[in-house]
């Protein structure tokens, strides 16, 4: 087994609690049923937000989705002139089987726009 990073972004609509737990739960859902990854495989989860997003921590998603034993660390993303605002990057690392090509990567809402080779 190797250990895989995933990686994934959303961006939400505001700058308060519940939309960004709603935009991580959406997202770490998102990558977690996509790539078939069960919670025991998950070694650690990085988030990161734009400067413009503060009303919580979006690790706090991960806790209420029962991941209280999984590293999680949260910080800000480089604050770059003409950036997408209000975005939630995540790389989560997992114990995986799985070819680096057969990892599915999420962006979700205007972060498509972070990776418009890999998405639909």
């Amino acid at each position: 087994m190797t250990c895989r990073g995933i990686r994934g972004a959303i961006t939400i609509t505001e700058n308060s609690e519940q939309p960004i737990i709603d935009g991580t739960i959406r997202l770490l859902t998102d990558i977690i049923q996509t790539n078939q990854i069960e919670s025991d495989d998950i070694v650690s989860i990085f988030f990161s937000v734009t400067e413009d997003l503060n009303a919580t921590f979006p690790a706090r998603a991960a806790r209420t989705m029962g991941l209280t034993d999984t590293p999680l660390l949260c910080f800000h993303e480089i604050r770059v002139p003409d950036g997408l605002e209000k975005c939630i990057r995540i790389l989560m690392h997992v114990n995986s089987n799985k070819s680096k090509t057969d990892i599915k990567h999420i962006y979700l809402e205007k972060a498509e726009s972070l990776r418009p080779d890999i998405t639909q």
